[in-house]
């Protein structure tokens, strides 16, 4: 599959619509095939594929329970869609590709994207191969690029998707940042992939490629750094140069989750199993486990959401209150409605104000990003409506931030065994728990049940100077309702159902199977990465 190209090229260049930063279709999201490579990339078939495989798969699903139904098959062939693709055969079943003329398997997923991303527009970024032939970015590292080309950046460091490159738009021409070495890439357009209907929130980019996320995650993660750190970034893209892809830097293929759609709360392959003991305080048990912990119970009419509600007034206030009118707006596009700013909203049809006008622009205080002041309401009344804004362009936060956590519990305990890589402290053992319930007026299905699989889950960070810093931010993220949410499972296609919310966690204490174990010698500060970008800071812990 290596050999053959994953997507369909189109004309190079700069035309074609542009990748849009709203999350403004709740309903609807664009879905990506892709097909795992032999590095453990995800490369994503082309528009023209993607809409044939989900064609099929829809009537795939159609068909189920239907005895004997005609035309009723377990596979797809590829050959149907790109002629090019002729050995090629899907396996619904297993979810596998499977190559005819070497027997080669290869995993394949969907992942969802918001209606207004590279990929709606059929766009997709590649770059020259030793070869000579273009290759494919991962449809992740093509819509950061598209976001990026849309907000007027010539410069782009991809160290943020995980990989040692800068690009150069102006040039068009993607360095290695420890050689130097350029190779030429291009910007294509093609079919765009196929629209879907989701019922649950579609976030801006694709889901996270690991177990962690898979079986249990949100659709997408946040676009301001990778989702793992990786030992060798270099080897991500192991055909760009002489670098070897190193046995350190590649992911074990997980194992299939079981047929209830659920995942054991703990996977530790080592000798000792833990139990989630009832804390009390000041108790060693048996197992020399000291259950002296913090629990955190998170309930809806808590004093905490209780002080949260009090701090949200008018929506029109809070746009106000975090941007400064402009008298003389730049010529520059808004990227929220893709319109200049010298000319009214393009959401002045659909978002009505009092005191905000379609022709006002205004700049958001802290990081000086320029936009339509009414894009800026249409996108806060899209949110979760919790008295903070975040800037799409840098993601700077404005105000605090809250999330759409469903109740729960947060218990804290503290083991005397070590974790791979920290042999010189302790253990601290998170347990989340959190019960099916119904969902609320800020969830997406406001008076549906909502299911929460996989319950409860356990979670190692080093009992060290960092780690105690990283628990402390992850307990103020919980009381935040940031560290969960109700959404879609990327996997199974549950929709209602409890999912991570893009700050990640160690799940595994004795090895790193899943990639979500240690050694890690990157993950606490890269969790503190992703904390920073849910707006919890250590400056919030005085407060």
């Amino acid at each position: 599959m290596a050999a053959v190209p994953a997507t369909g090229s189109g004309a190079s260049g700069t035309s074609g619509p542009p990748a849009a930063v709203p999350l403004l279709h709740p309903g609807m999201a664009v879905a990506v095939w892709e097909w795992k490579n032999e590095f453990n990339c995800w490369k994503p078939y082309s528009g023209k594929v993607s809409c044939y495989i989900e064609q099929c798969m829809q009537a795939h699903q159609n068909q189920k329970g239907q005895r004997a139904a005609p035309g009723n098959v377990n596979s797809i062939c590829l050959g149907q869609a790109d002629p090019r693709l002729a050995q090629y055969i899907i396996d619904i079943p297993n979810m596998v590709q499977f190559r005819q003329d070497t027997g080669t398997v290869r995993n394949v997923q969907k992942t969802l994207y918001p209606p207004k991303s590279a990929p709606g527009f059929g766009v997709c970024w590649e770059w020259m191969n030793d070869e000579g032939s273009w290759t494919t970015y991962e449809m992740a590292v093509s819509n950061f690029l598209e976001m990026c080309s849309t907000a007027g950046q010539q410069f782009i460091d991809l160290g943020c998707r995980g990989y040692n490159y800068n690009i150069d738009l102006t040039s068009l021409v993607q360095i290695n940042k420890t050689s130097g070495f350029k190779r030429k890439i291009q910007r294509c357009v093609g079919t765009p992939y196929p629209l879907i209907s989701t019922a649950g929130p579609i976030h801006n980019g694709a889901t996270c490629s690991c177990q962690q996320c898979l079986v249990s995650g949100g659709i997408g993660p946040i676009l301001s750094r990778p989702r793992h750190s990786m030992i060798n970034q270099q080897s991500s893209f192991a055909s760009h140069g002489s670098s070897q892809l190193s046995a350190a830097a590649s992911f074990v293929p997980y194992p299939k989750p079981s047929l209830s759609g659920t995942r054991s709360g703990i996977s530790t392959n080592g000798p000792w199993l833990p139990s989630a003991p009832s804390p009390a305080a000041g108790t060693i048990s048996s197992n020399g486990v000291s259950s002296t912990s913090l629990s955190v119970q998170l309930q809806r009419h808590n004093k905490v959401h209780q002080a949260l509600a009090d701090t949200i007034s008018d929506p029109e206030q809070i746009v106000k209150k975090y941007v400064d009118k402009m008298d003389s707006p730049p010529g520059e596009d808004c990227i929220i409605c893709m319109e200049k700013l010298t000319v009214a909203s393009g959401y002045g049809d659909m978002t009505q104000s009092m005191t905000i006008q379609p022709e006002m622009v205004g700049k958001l205080k802290k990081c000086g990003h320029s936009f339509h002041t009414l894009c800026l309401l249409a996108m806060y009344n899209n949110g979760n409506k919790d008295g903070s804004l975040q800037c799409p362009t840098c993601k700077a936060i404005y105000g605090e931030k809250t999330g759409t956590q469903p109740d729960g519990k947060m218990e804290v305990y503290f083991m005397p065994h070590s974790l791979p890589g920290h042999p010189d402290c302790g253990v601290i053992h998170i347990v989340y728990t959190i019960l099916p319930g119904i969902q609320g007026p800020e969830h997406p299905n406001p008076g549906k049940p909502y299911t929460a699989r996989g319950f409860p889950r356990h979670c190692f960070l080093p009992n060290n100077s960092k780690g105690k810093k990283v628990l402390d931010l992850l307990h103020l993220a919980w009381k935040r309702r940031l560290i969960f949410t109700v959404g879609v499972s990327s996997t199974t296609g549950e929709v209602d159902t409890v999912v991570w919310n893009e700050i990640h966690h160690k799940t595994e204490m004795c090895s790193n199977t899943s990639g979500h174990g240690f050694p890690d010698p990157n993950y606490l500060d890269n969790v503190l990465a992703e904390l920073v970008a849910q707006g919890v800071t250590e400056d919030c812990l005085g407060h």
